[in-house]
């Protein structure tokens, strides 16, 4: 799979900026009448004008033997059949569904979402909140009711009443009790995003309007904004909170993370001291250290703040404790927050994967209901409707057994029609238990709509070709790539691994191509001290072998000699400059800052390879030659028909 992927990037290149390209397109050949244009060529030369290495491939002529050689092999694949191998088409299907993404989104809301994400970022939000739960899917007056006791709860915060104690009171957020809805600090990606958006917007001291999410209905109150803190990497040794409430057990917990501070002050190792006595079992063995952590992130609010406290004149905190047990910090390294560059790949795939998501969808439906003109058939939705009973509230609907009367259209985009049918097939799928929206039809309805949208996406993304033609050059390109893949590894490729009498026939006619140039088996050391290469020298010659040398001169801390050996071809980088061609140890040679000594122990003269030596490159040659055989013999197998008059036209725009 490495190698194919390998090959169609190499072959694709998928770059998809505009070229330039012929005014009108005319048919450049055919081949066994199937035409081939002007257009295509031109906006693939130019495409791949900078990718080639072979000047001889950027001449017009030569490049056109070339796109007819690339297309006579594409029309044998698909004469073989290769594009109806189901591996084949998943494959190609595989690719188009990852490609349309790109084109499923609005980028001018996308990139709009991005930046808001990055300015809120810089900032943290403390806040606090009421929650009263209400399902996404909530009747309308239960949705309503919700809305109003908030509004009734709001009005009495304004008045005075105390918004923590509100909080323990009303606030169906199961924390509440605890925290009277206080939820720290947190920065933009941490909430939904409509709480996110209510926050930012909020000023400090101010409650919002009741803000609506998936969860449901919240009050939020805003108690301080600060720019973010960037992130921080620490170190910590942690001793927990006794499991009973006993002062004597308190005491000697709070003693004993003194002792370990007061042993950090007279110098001793934090990590060891962490190892030995952290109960935090998940970082002890590390050290203590733990991951990299923002504002928010951990449920220690005073761990935090002790941790980004510390600098680098004071990178070890006191003892503090927390509702966890006691602590002390030690900083490892503080993480400034990002700039948009930094982060921009990582915003765009938050956005993707976050409620703001819903955003790009929507904006991408509105736009589809706009370009494709839909017209409902009423009646006949009306009849499909009556067939919903309230059994699908509780997950025992079915489609009708007989579906003959709904098969006809209820809806039509362009020429695609839509059925009812289809529409109940839908219905069943969405069913769950949990469904609240009543009545049946406004169910239904709600359905209906969503229906629509996924109908008028598929239809768009079946249509790709036709809206943007960069989308039908990336995909024919791969199709034709993936195609000649498997053709080339059918005709070529596998045939010149197991064909072993072809091969040995190819190289016994072409050995004079692999030869061997003069060769030396040699070993060589180097060093930049002189005085030491010359006490190298001189136990080369009393035959200490290279890694007892190495042992003598080299330490733990400092290399001082390094030798490398082998087999030598002429002009080899490894070979110090000025080597004579002698058995034995060399005179002293330098090159650079280096001194180098050399031990000859053969001098192999040049002659021709085995094929065992230089199998790899006769394999190579013999693919090369069988292609140029094989497009010869296509060659003969089509029909081909070339229009040189338009040719010439097409040279003298490429030339311009």
């Amino acid at each position: 799979m490495k190698m194919k992927q390998l090959f169609l990037g190499l072959l694709l290149s998928l770059n998809l900026a505009v070229v330039a390209q012929s005014s009108q397109k005319e048919v450049l050949f055919t081949i066994d009448d199937q035409p081939y244009y002007t257009d295509e060529f031109t906006r693939v030369y130019n495409k791949n004008l900078d990718l080639v290495k072979d000047e001889s491939q950027k001449d017009l002529a030569q490049y056109l033997e070339l796109f007819i050689g690339y297309k006579l092999k594409i029309s044998k694949a698909n004469k073989l059949g290769l594009q109806n191998g189901e591996a084949y088409k998943n494959e190609l299907s595989t690719y188009r569904t990852q490609l349309s993404k790109n084109y499923l989104s609005d980028s001018k809301v996308t990139k709009e979402l991005v930046e808001e994400g990055y300015q809120r970022s810089q900032k943290e939000i403390k806040a606090s909140h009421i929650l009263l739960l209400v399902d996404e899917n909530a009747a309308p007056e239960d949705t309503l009711k919700a809305y109003n006791k908030l509004l009734d709860i709001r009005n009495k915060i304004l008045k005075g009443e105390d918004f923590g104690k509100l909080a323990a009171e009303f606030s169906e957020d199961p924390s509440a009790k605890e925290n009277k809805g206080d939820l720290g600090y947190f920065s933009a990606f941490r909430m939904v995003y409509a709480f996110e958006s209510a926050a930012y917007k909020t000023a400090v001291g101010k409650i919002s309007n009741p803000v609506r999410t998936r969860f449901g209905y919240h009050l939020i109150k805003v108690d301080d904004i600060r720019d973010n803190r960037g992130e921080v990497t620490v170190a910590h040794i942690m001793l927990l909170n006794p499991k009973v409430d006993n002062a004597d057990e308190k005491a000697k917990v709070k003693k004993n993370i003194e002792d370990i501070y007061q042993k950090l002050q007279q110098g001793e190792s934090f990590e060891s001291l962490a190892k030995q006595f952290s109960e935090d079992k998940s970082s002890s063995s590390k050290g203590g250290q733990l991951a990299r952590f923002g504002s928010g992130q951990l449920s220690s609010e005073e761990f935090e703040n002790a941790a980004f406290s510390l600098t680098k004149d004071k990178p070890l905190s006191a003892p503090f404790q927390s509702k966890f047990g006691w602590h002390i910090v030690k900083l490892i390294e503080k993480h400034p927050t990002r700039t948009f560059d930094e982060m921009k790949n990582e915003l765009e795939n938050k956005v993707s994967k976050d409620d703001r998501s819903r955003l790009i969808t929507n904006s991408l439906n509105e736009k589809l209901r706009k370009k494709y003109t839909v017209k409902k058939d009423d009646k006949f939705y009306a009849s499909l409707v009556k067939l919903v009973t309230n059994d699908y509230y509780e997950n025992k609907w079915e489609v009708p057994a007989d579906t003959k009367a709904y098969d006809k259209k209820l809806f039509a985009i362009n020429e695609k029609t839509i059925t009812g049918t289809s529409f109940l097939i839908y219905l069943k799928t969405q069913q769950k238990a949990g469904l609240t929206l009543k009545p049946i039809n406004k169910l239904v309805d709600n359905f209906y709509q969503k229906f629509l949208d996924e109908q008028l996406t598929a239809y768009y993304t079946d249509h790709l070709e036709t809206e943007f033609p960069d989308f039908a050059h990336v995909m024919d390109e791969y199709r034709d790539g993936l195609l000649l893949f498997d053709l080339m590894e059918k005709e070529i490729w596998d045939r010149s691994k197991t064909d072993t009498l072809g091969l040995k026939n190819y190289y016994e006619s072409h050995k004079a191509a692999y030869q061997w140039k003069n060769r030396l088996d040699v070993l060589i050391a180097s060093s930049t001290n002189m005085d030491v290469i010359k006490k190298v020298q001189k136990l080369l010659k009393k035959n200490v072998a290279p890694e007892k040398i190495k042992e003598q001169f080299n330490t733990k801390d400092k290399v001082v000699v390094m030798t490398n050996s082998g087999v030598f071809e002429d002009g080899n980088d490894a070979l110090p400059k000025n080597l004579k061609h002698e058995v034995g140890v060399s005179e002293i040679l330098k090159d650079g800052e280096y001194y180098f000594v050399a031990l000859v122990n053969k001098i192999l003269p040049a002659g021709a390879k085995t094929l065992d030596e230089c199998k790899g490159k006769v394999i190579n040659d013999y693919q090369q030659n069988l292609e140029q055989n094989w497009v010869s013999e296509l060659k003969k197998e089509f029909t081909i028909k070339t229009y040189p008059e338009v040719f010439e036209k097409v040279k003298k725009e490429l030339q311009k």
